[in-house]
Parts: structure tokens; C-alpha cells; sequence
């Protein structure tokens, strides 16, 4: 693998990884704070999530080449530090008189550009995170001066020189356009399916929907772990300045699936409730269908049939086509049966004789306070 496609991965998955990391937090918040998402939530959520991958996708891309001559030509080591020099060059770049020019003025354009692109990030802050409005801009103000640094210094060092230019400007106008977000962030309020009727610690019914943002949560942060490995063992091998270079034995099957799958899916299926990390950020419990918690072979049962069968497959599917075919295959009946039984047991439940219910029922309650019946199962 090249410097630069290494770089470009790093930088990449790293993006990746910060959405995740930053989203996560907010729905355990939510689901603490009002008890549940709701479809109006869920979709301002997976906006917010798309937004932020967008917003560091925009501070990377498009990734220059990486070598000494490209950088004596292109580098842009010289950060603009003149606050309004934007001012300056609108007036450099107009042509001509009236609104029209204006508009098509390039400097003008690249003003209204950043601060377009942060009045969402207002806009999320104020109304899904709840932030004071003060908050609100300052977070939009760290976030540009995050992405000015990163530019400033090639993406943290990954690349040899910097290929962005840090612009005080860039600052000054991201943070106006945070301020303008907190200002039309009631807007938000119009979305349906975010009112919440019900006290937050009282049972919700499960429903697909539910379900299927706890398995979708479980699947990231498997793949997220996957990627973090594998970034953290180049990043340290570029620290080091050692060639590394993963057996595809070892990088993909390994690293990729199958540790992820243990640490996040397997571990946690067997200690305690049985609860997977996505069903615990969304309260919910595998239970016994008779009461109590899942005896042990249970819990092996669901993995091998569930998400953790995925990732197995899939690693698999490294030697083999035909088990990523398999793996995809699982997953179609997996995503169907989330939703056929009335129960939304999904197939890990029929296989495993097992059903789902709310963290705070009185069925999760007796599976809590019953763990030896499941023992002498």
C-alpha cells in the first residue's frame, strides 16, 4: 500500500471515527433524557451524523500528492492571518457593477460557502444537543479552528507539507454561520415524531424500528474497533518509522472482523444481562422467554445467528467468495425478521429462544434478579 493511500485511509477512517465516537454519546444522552428517540429524532440524528462526515470529508478532500516536489509547487505554508482580508479580496476579484456581479464574485462565494456549510452544525447544537446559544457558537468556533489546524499542519502530520491554506477568515466566517444556525435552529422543531408523551424511565414498547438501530449500532462500532486497529497499528509504525505491512491473513479476517466481533458483540453477550452495546444505548434486554436471563448456550446461539455470525462470515469471505455471500445472505433474514414476529424477536431470538424487552420493564427486572435460574439451565 502507497504513503499517500495509507494517508488517505488514516485520514479517511479517522472521520469516520469522530462522527461515530460524537453521535453515540448523544443517543445514550437521549435515550436517558427522554426515554426514546422517536422517528422525528432518529432522522435529525442520522442527518447529524451524514453532516459531520460531509464537514470532515470537506476538510480533506481532495488529498494531494505526497512528495517533496509536489509540495515545493503546491504547498500553502503560509497561513492568512489578516482578519477581513476576505474585504480585500472581493474588491480584488469584482468585475463589473450590481447584485449579479457580486454574486458571481469568486471571493464572495467562497465567504457565503463557510458560512453555509457551519449554520447546520448551529443548528444541531442548539436543538438536539440542547446547548446554550453561547455554547452553540463556541462549539462552532472549536470545530473551525480544528479543521484550520488540521489544515495548517497537513492533517496532523500525515502528509509532508500543508496543502490547505489556514485562513483567519475561514474562522471569522464559520463561526458567523454557527451563530446563524443557534438562530434558526426552531426550526428543527418542525419535524415530526419528536414529541415525547411518557416519563424517561418508563417502558417503551419494542418496536422494528428500535431493534434495528440497536443492530445498526452494534455493526458500527464492531467495524469502527476494526478500523481503529488498523489505523493505530500504521499510525504507530509510521511514528516509528517502520515498514509495516499487514498479512491480508492478519489485516483482514483478523484485525477486521473477527477481534472487533469478540470484543464488542461476544465479551458483553456473555457477562451480565446478555445486552450487546447497541441494545444497552437503546434500553433494551435479551430475556428468557419463560423470565429471567439467557442461559449461557443462549447467548452463544445468538451470536453465532446474529451480527457476531456476520462478522464471522465476513472475515471468511477473505479466503472464500461464498461466505460473504452467506454473510449477506444472514443479514437479508436478519433485517426481515427484526420485523415479522409481532415480538420483533428477530432471528436471534427464535434461534436462540430468547425475546427482547424494554431495560426498564419488569421482565428485564426479573431477568436481573434471577440470574441463578439461568445458570442451572
Amino acid at each position: 500500500m502507497t504513503s499517500i493511500t495509507t494517508n488517505a485511509l488514516i485520514a479517511l477512517l479517522t472521520g469516520f471515527a469522530v462522527a461515530w465516537l460524537l453521535v453515540i454519546p448523544y443517543l445514550v444522552w437521549t435515550y436517558r433524557r427522554r426515554g426514546e428517540l422517536g422517528l422525528g429524532h432518529a432522522f435529525l440524528t442520522l442527518m447529524f451524523l451524514i453532516y459531520l462526515m460531509a464537514l470532515w470529508a470537506f476538510t480533506l478532500l481532495p488529498l494531494p500528492e505526497e512528495s517533496a516536489a509536489w509540495c515545493a509547487v503546491h504547498a500553502t505554508a503560509t497561513p492568512q492571518l489578516n482578519p477581513l482580508q476576505f474585504l480585500t479580496d472581493i474588491a480584488h476579484e469584482q468585475r463589473g457593477a450590481g447584485l449579479a456581479s457580486l454574486a458571481h464574485n469568486p471571493a464572495v462565494q467562497q465567504v457565503v460557502l463557510n458560512v453555509v456549510f457551519f449554520v447546520p452544525l448551529g443548528m444541531f447544537c442548539r436543538h438536539l444537543l440542547r446547548l446554550r446559544p453561547l455554547a452553540a457558537i463556541g462549539v462552532g468556533f472549536g470545530v473551525s479552528l480544528l479543521i484550520e489546524f488540521t489544515q495548517l499542519t497537513g492533517i496532523w502530520f500525515l502528509f509532508q507539507c500543508p496543502y490547505r491554506l489556514f485562513d483567519v477568515d475561514d474562522l471569522i466566517a464559520n463561526t458567523l454561520g454557527a451563530a446563524i444556525g443557534v438562530l434558526l435552529a426552531p426550526l428543527l422543531r418542525v419535524v415530526p415524531g419528536q414529541r415525547v408523551t411518557r416519563g424517561a424511565e418508563e417502558p417503551r414498547p419494542v418496536g422494528g424500528w428500535r431493534r434495528l438501530l440497536g443492530i445498526i449500532l452494534d455493526l458500527g462500532l464492531t467495524a469502527l474497533l476494526g478500523a481503529v486497529i488498523l489505523v493505530g497499528i500504521r499510525v504507530a509504525a509510521r511514528l516509528l518509522h517502520a515498514d509495516v505491512e499487514l498479512p491480508d491473513v492478519v489485516a483482514g479476517p483478523v484485525l477486521s472482523d473477527w477481534v472487533p466481533a469478540v470484543v464488542v458483540l461476544l465479551m458483553p453477550a456473555l457477562a451480565g444481562s446478555g445486552a450487546t452495546p447497541g441494545q444497552a444505548i437503546v434500553r433494551l434486554r435479551p430475556v428468557r422467554a419463560t423470565g429471567g436471563a439467557p442461559p449461557q448456550w443462549a447467548r452463544w446461539v445468538r451470536f453465532a445467528v446474529g451480527s457476531g455470525g456476520y462478522f464471522v462470515l465476513t472475515g471468511l469471505g477473505h479466503f472464500d467468495g461464498g461466505f460473504t455471500l452467506v454473510a449477506s445472505l444472514l443479514a437479508i433474514v436478519s433485517l426481515v425478521m427484526v420485523w415479522v414476529p409481532r415480538d420483533h424477536r428477530g432471528l436471534t431470538g427464535a434461534a436462540a429462544r430468547i425475546r427482547v424487552v424494554d431495560a426498564r420493564s419488569e421482565a428485564a427486572r426479573e431477568g436481573v434478579t434471577r440470574p441463578e435460574a439461568a445458570r442451572s439451565s
